[in-house]
This record gives structure tokens, sequence and C-alpha cells, in this order.
């Protein structure tokens, strides 16, 4: 068992052509250290999430080996989707899980972030736990402008990278690398094709614009199935839990006279979340993870 375990979930600008998913799938199963947990593909948003774990060398070796399939099969000047993006692999963080701490993820997010730029070329800004600058603690502040408008914003010396020079990789952009907590990526659905409602949401329900702390959140098309979308990153499930979530984004939904029509987990999510879910919606009473049937029989049958 290794001593040390960090996951890491690249988001990366392909959600439409399945031969270059698999490509970079496979890229990261190479490594035989590393574990691919997970990988969600969105066509409307036109991203990929891959979630994999493993030690922090194999783990930044899967990184590497992943952008060396990325980044000859994306080019940002031909992508168009829902989602913001600024890199073909357009964000890496870094998240300690067993035997790692949140330091040891900072010095890795910016050896690897150092490594992105020396082998690809690819300008490097340093993001959440890991960032150099208070500004650059928030992606959203990295991302604004997009790749389009990076051309012209990476030349403020505000905005030159943490790693590379102050040029934008032709087809491959730029990207964020860092280190934080863990994040549940929450998508609500919504019944009704006005963008207009979807954005009105996502502005009452994020921090950014006075709602509740620890959500981003931002209005989306899903245009294969006529709907909008509230796209979330919960950044702290514990203090600001999925139900209070949900229910405000139901609670203004309704001042529109429009339905919830279902919601999506993007990538992994702690059990520990969908406990708070069955607490809220069951109203159970001093319910246990102890009381979880799985939970019992991995302790059962654990080996000394």
């Amino acid at each position: 068992m290794l001593n040390k375990l960090v996951e890491c979930v690249p988001n990366v600008s392909e959600g439409r052509n399945r031969g270059s998913i698999e490509a970079i799938a496979e890229a990261i199963r190479s490594v035989p250290t590393v574990r691919l947990l997970d990988v969600q593909s969105d066509p409307d948003h036109h991203r990929s999430v891959f979630t994999f774990v493993g030690d922090p060398e194999g783990v930044a070796e899967a990184v590497f080996r992943l952008f060396a399939a990325a980044l000859p099969r994306i080019d940002l000047r031909l992508h168009k989707g829902q989602h913001p993006r600024m890199g073909a692999v357009d964000v890496v963080p870094f998240v300690p899980v067993r035997g790692a701490t949140m330091a040891e993820c900072v010095t890795l997010a910016r050896a690897v972030g150092k490594e992105i730029w020396e082998r690809f070329r690819v300008p490097v800004y340093l993001y959440a736990e890991a960032a150099t600058r208070p500004e650059r603690e928030d992606l959203a502040e990295i991302r604004k402008g997009e790749f389009e408008g990076f051309f012209e914003k990476i030349k403020d010396p505000k905005w030159h990278p943490d790693f590379g020079d102050p040029v934008v990789h032709p087809t491959a952009g730029v990207t964020a690398v860092g280190a934080r907590e863990f994040l549940i990526a929450f998508n609500v659905n919504l019944g009704t094709a006005d963008l207009r409602v979807a954005k009105e949401i996502a502005k009452a329900v994020r921090f950014s614009s006075g709602g509740l702390r620890y959500v981003k959140a931002l209005g989306m098309e899903l245009k294969e199935r006529g709907i909008v979308q509230v796209s979330m990153n919960l950044t702290n499930f514990r203090k600001t839990p999925i139900p209070r979530v949900l229910e405000l984004v139901r609670r203004e939904a309704e001042r529109f006279g429009v339905p919830v029509v279902g919601t999506e987990i993007v990538g992994l999510i702690p059990e520990e979340a969908l406990v708070q879910v069955a607490e809220y919606y069951l109203q159970l009473e001093k319910f246990s993870l102890g009381q979880i049937l799985e939970r019992r029989l991995e302790e059962a049958f654990r080996e000394e």
C-alpha cells in the first residue's frame, strides 16, 4: 500500500472525440503506480474530467503523459463549448488524500507546473493553495478572457505566467496548476431553454455575487437536450452541503416558473457528502457512517 496518496483531477478541453479521450485515458493508465478512477465527458461543455490517484511521483508522471497525449489532439482555435476554457489541458489540481499534506501538494504543483513549461512550452499559472499572488487564488480570475482573450491578457505584467514566457501557446493556450481541498462538481438541470434564467440563478447562488459561501456557479446551455444548466463547483461541502445548494437553486427556479428536471455529479464524490444528502432529505436522526453496510464489511474483513 502506498504511504502517500494524491488525487489529480485534470480538466481537458475535449468532450466529443472518443478516440482522443480514450488516448488520454490510456496515457494515464500507463503509469504503474497510478489508478485512473473515473472519466467523465460532456459534449455540450466540450470538456472531459479525469480523476486519478497515486504516489506523488507517479501522479506527476501521469500528468506529463496526459499532456503528451492531449496537446497533439486538441486545437483551441477550433474548440467551441459551453464551459469557459483557456487551455487544451485547462486545469490540473492536486488534492491530498492519504498521508500527504497540502504543503506537499503545493510543492508538487509548483514542480509539475515548471516541468510543463519546460517540456511542452505551455505557460503555467499557479492557483488555489499553490498561488504566488492573492489575485491568482481564484481560478475564475485567471481564466477570465479565456483562450481568445489571453493573447492580450498575458502581455500585462500583472498576468505574466508563473512559469514560461508571456506568449500563449498557439493551439494549447495556457494551463492552471494548483493544490486544493476536495471539490464537488454539482450541476442542476432546468426545464427551460432560456439561458437567461440559468444565468440569473447562478448569480443568486454563487458567493462572488452575494450567494452561498464556497459555491461557484455559471449558467450554461445544454443544446443537445434543449435545456439549460446551473453548473457549480462546491469548494467546501462540509460548510455548504449539497442540499442547501439544491434547495436554493430550486427556490430561485420557482421564481421563474421553471422546474428542476435533474442533477448530476461530475467526477467522484466523498461518501460523507452523500450521507449529508440522505440525512437532510430522509430527516435521519443520530445517523453515523458506521451504519453503512459496506463500511462495516470493509472493517470486518480488513487485513491486519
